[in-house]
């Protein structure tokens, strides 16, 4: 009979402790797969924003999304589409303005089609438009607001949130494409070194970068001041109108022809090109138009020399390196701090650069490959790139000249500074430029303090969770392990 009741109360404890150890299994689980699936969405849902960069040579449409739970605080905006409006900027309209409005509808149906139709109504839509317009408005206010008047009609009709079409100024271009960069490369969220900006479109130039508070008192009008995830950041800005690529060269070309002459012989175009130019084409921008020379002639010969280092020459005397009544200049007169941290070149200082090959190497070398380079004959190079248009192609030589002045004479980069800019398209995915920071700026996205935290990030949390359950139900194990030869004992004596 002893051994009977000893039999059964073994029985008895072992199905208890089975029992106990699916049920701490259960439980293990249960709190692993709970906090699995904290706060995780079964389905990502997304905001959108679209910003509408009208430059001076084209317009682009950029689309971006953002997780919808999280648009203040942790959510990542990234882009997720771009399109290229077909034919020139806003600006070339002014004889037409209300073409200006209708050349923007093809890449705006295409963002309807891309956004889903219950995001539309709440999509903000914005415009800004950069030195193209900025120099129409110089001109000719009325056209400018005509032009700005066909884009928002168009514009205004969409199923989205318009929020407004403006001229942007040099500063703001600056400063975004600054936010842009750093937002992008995640230098804001971490507080440590920022990344300065260089920005090159068609008629102006940007440079942006962290410097000493004393900007604000030297020279009030570049400093700009953003308090971004609790961080203050003291920023020098600065964009020089008209001395964007294609304005420089029509800075460059009036240099050329003061004489009158019926023929120009330039060394920043390919030997054995030879292409009739207009005086107006050159003289036509608010840039040049009051260095027009009195001449009979309607136009003059336009005859490349391929010589980069005679080019150099021509796009250094574009520049005013007279005179500075700061503590020191970049040029034209301008205050300019000493260059602070890594720089990212946009735009076209990437497009230009990449073409011709140069986003990487010391400054000699990129020196002595763009000497080669416009050395070539019109006809080698025109055989090599049957794909470009010509009147693109026949200006890198121009182009990267005017690049390398521009960095070095104008921006005071050296040869030991040259590596500490990187030519950039994209980062993560996003184009590099003002529109993201705009947008950023605009909706409120950036908070000035840093977001709240938990003392451990997701992942951390479920794996220490993980192990504290799997402790406790060792303890219990061993409690019960230990025990057990307790009560057999007590059973044993019985």
């Amino acid at each position: 009979m002893a051994e009977q009741r000893e039999t059964k109360g073994k029985n008895a404890w072992y199905k208890a402790v089975i029992i106990i150890t699916v049920l701490g299994i259960t439980a293990i689980v249960a709190l692993v797969t709970t906090a699995v699936l904290q706060n995780k969405p079964l389905l990502q849902k997304y905001k959108y924003g679209i910003v509408l960069d009208a430059g001076s040579s084209h317009t682009a449409v950029y689309i971006y999304e953002w997780p919808a739970e999280k648009d203040n605080d942790t959510g990542r905006v990234q882009q997720t589409h771009s399109c290229k409006v077909q034919g020139a900027g806003i600006s070339s309209y002014s004889v037409f303005p209300g073409q200006a409005g209708a050349s923007l509808k093809s890449c705006m149906k295409e963002a309807e089609s891309l956004i889903p139709l219950s995001r539309h109504l709440e999509t903000p839509l914005y415009l800004g438009a950069t030195a193209g317009m900025r120099l129409l408005r110089m001109e000719n206010q009325s056209l400018s607001d005509q032009v700005l008047w066909s884009v928002e009609e168009v514009l205004q009709s969409s199923p989205f949130s318009y929020q407004g079409a403006r001229i942007i100024t040099g500063q703001e271009e600056g400063a975004f494409g600054w936010v842009t960069v750093n937002y992008l490369s995640d230098r804001l969220k971490q507080g440590s070194g920022t990344t300065g900006a260089l920005d090159l479109g068609g008629a102006s130039t940007q440079i942006s970068f962290v410097a000493n508070q004393d900007v604000a008192e030297e020279s009030a009008e570049n400093a700009v001041t953003f308090r971004l995830y609790g961080n203050d950041y003291f920023l020098y800005t600065h964009s020089f109108l008209c001395y964007g690529k294609d304005q420089a060269l029509k800075l460059a070309l009036a240099q050329q022809t003061q004489s009158g002459d019926s023929s120009v012989l330039d060394p920043c175009f390919h030997p054995g090109y030879s292409v009739d130019r207009s005086y107006f084409s050159v003289y036509s921008s608010p840039c040049v138009m009051a260095g027009k020379p009195l001449v009979s002639r309607d136009s003059f010969t336009h005859v490349g020399a391929g010589n980069a280092s005679l080019c150099q020459e021509v796009v250094r005397r574009i520049f005013n390196f007279s005179s500075c009544s700061f503590s020191r200049c970049s040029f034209n007169r301008v205050y300019q701090p000493p260059l602070q941290g890594p720089f990212g070149a946009f735009s076209a200082f990437y497009f230009v650069m990449n073409f011709l090959n140069l986003t990487s190497g010391s400054l000699e070398s990129s020196r002595e490959k763009l000497e080669r380079y416009c050395s070539r004959p019109w006809t080698q190079i025109k055989q090599q790139h049957p794909d470009v248009k010509e009147k693109y192609l026949a200006e890198y030589c121009f182009s990267g000249s005017y690049i390398l002045s521009l960095l070095t004479d104008g921006y005071n980069f050296t040869s030991d500074t040259w590596t500490d800019i990187t030519f950039i398209k994209k980062i993560s995915g996003s184009d590099a430029g003002w529109t993201l920071g705009y947008m950023l700026n605009l909706t409120n996205m950036i908070p000035a303090e840093a977001p709240d935290t938990p003392p451990l990030p997701h992942a951390g949390y479920v794996t220490l969770l993980f192990f504290i359950s799997l402790l406790l139900f060792f303890l219990l194990f061993l409690c019960f392990r230990f025990l057990w030869p307790h009560r057999n004992s007590q059973t044993q004596m019985i």
